[in-house]
């Protein structure tokens, strides 16, 4: 019985977590603003640390020097006005310091006016449509057909033989560097989330909502990421892949798509 819930648990943490490569920290991404988010969230974290390491250090001496074999005697006071103000107003200036450029940048990420192009990104049970509205480019994206055959059961192919396992895709996402991309998210059925941590986007596809997010990076390469939403039964099979090439490239993709059809 245990081993079955062991095994049970490993082939659900394989496909809802293919993406997890055991980091420690979050990652800067290639966008300007996942390096922004980075940074606040290293922002935060050391003031974490130090706030822990301030009350932690107080907390410390306070019961070693005023331990009962000191012979130490409980206050009588019933409170000071003092250390009132001075706990109230640190706190609040340490939220202040915060706050400030956890707005910039959130203003920033939903600032998506002007994009040089747009894509219309449809959630389906499972897999992703992607429109482009500046062409007469769409298609689906579904996981690739090597995970497919690979996850069947009582299949002979080892997964871990498998290039990219559960984290690639037959149609990807290919957009041109150094262009503001838009994207526009929906779903035709029920909630799903596009989520691709490279470029610190994660959005929610609700059917009839459209959210928006956007991004624009200059390093080109290849960018996985998988629905953040449980969908259904086939939730961790549902990959998403951007590539990201050089303008020419893009342009000689679009005019090959084109002719295509």
């Amino acid at each position: 019985m245990i081993r079955n819930l062991l095994l049970g648990f490993s082939v659900l943490a394989l496909a809802d977590t293919a993406e997890a490569d055991w980091a420690l920290n979050m990652p800067k991404g290639v966008t300007e603003l996942s390096l922004e988010t980075y940074n606040l969230h290293m922002m935060v974290f050391w003031w974490c640390v130090a706030i822990g390491v301030a009350v932690f250090t107080v907390m410390i001496i306070s019961l070693f020097r005023h331990r009962k074999s000191k012979g130490a005697q409980a206050a009588t006071f019933s409170h000071s006005t003092t250390a009132e103000v001075i706990w109230t107003t640190i706190p609040v200036v340490i939220l202040v310091l915060m706050a400030v450029p956890t707005a910039e940048t959130m203003v920033r990420m939903e600032d998506s006016r002007n994009p040089d192009m747009t894509i219309v990104v449809t959630a389906h049970q499972w897999k992703w449509h992607y429109k482009y509205q500046d062409s007469n480019i769409e298609y689906y994206s579904s996981l690739a057909r090597s995970s497919v055959e690979a996850r069947r059961k009582g299949t002979d192919i080892d997964p871990y033989s498998v290039e990219n396992y559960l984290l690639d895709v037959d149609n990807p996402v290919v957009v041109p560097s150094g262009a503001k991309i838009r994207l526009l998210f929906t779903s035709n059925d029920v909630i799903h989330a596009w989520w691709v941590k490279d470029l610190s986007i994660k959005k929610d596809a609700i059917p009839g909502i459209v959210n928006e997010a956007w991004f624009k990076t200059e390093q080109v390469g290849t960018y996985r990421g998988q629905c953040a939403e449980l969908c259904g039964k086939d939730h961790g099979y549902m990959p998403i892949v951007v590539e990201v090439v050089e303008p020419e490239a893009y342009q000689a993709w679009v005019n090959s798509h084109d002719a295509g059809h």
